[in-house]
């Protein structure tokens, strides 16, 4: 049988790390060799890093990542300094290219990678959901249970699903 593994870690297992760093009880870290951590990085209760050969997860400095989130970075994931993640967000950077006229499994298609980057000062809300192939621009909100589909503006407020700009900060 093949898996990923259970994703226990140690510290020095991850790319880098960078000073002030908590990582709290219960996150799970999968290939810690393609994440990148930067200074004061909090990682939340029960979150899970997927890391994936051949891709990178990078964190940079002063970063909040609340508990029971999922980031998963087949395609790359990129968040900038000063972002703000809230409890169970997903990050996804894959996804099934449908033939058309194919009438198998979706499962079956073929897999796509795209990468997703948080600009520098953004906040994605509680729950929500941000898509492969998308930016998420500097100082931005993304309301919480949002589903994110496509960019969203700088100092741009997103919600909904799917995310709809309301407002300009």
């Amino acid at each position: 049988m093949k898996t990923h593994g259970n994703g226990n870690f140690k510290i020095s297992d991850l790319k880098s790390v960078g000073l002030g760093v908590v990582i709290e009880d219960g996150v799970r870290i999968f290939h810690p060799e393609v994440i990148t951590i930067g200074d004061n990085v909090y990682i939340g209760h029960d979150t899970i890093l997927h890391g994936y050969p051949n891709s990178t997860l990078f964190i940079d400095h002063d970063v909040w990542i609340g508990s029971q989130c999922y980031f998963h970075s087949a395609g790359g994931i990129y968040i900038q300094d000063n972002v703000g993640i809230g409890p169970g967000v997903r990050i996804l950077t894959s996804y099934h290219d449908l033939d058309k006229g194919q009438s198998k499994p979706i499962r079956l298609h073929v897999l796509k990678f795209e990468a997703v980057v948080l600009e520098s000062g953004c906040d994605i809300g509680i729950s929500s959901t941000i898509l492969p192939n998308v930016i998420i621009g500097g100082l931005s909100q993304v309301g919480a249970g949002a589903v994110v589909t496509k960019d969203v503006g700088y100092r741009h407020v997103v919600v909904g699903n799917p995310a709809k700009f309301v407002r300009k900060l």
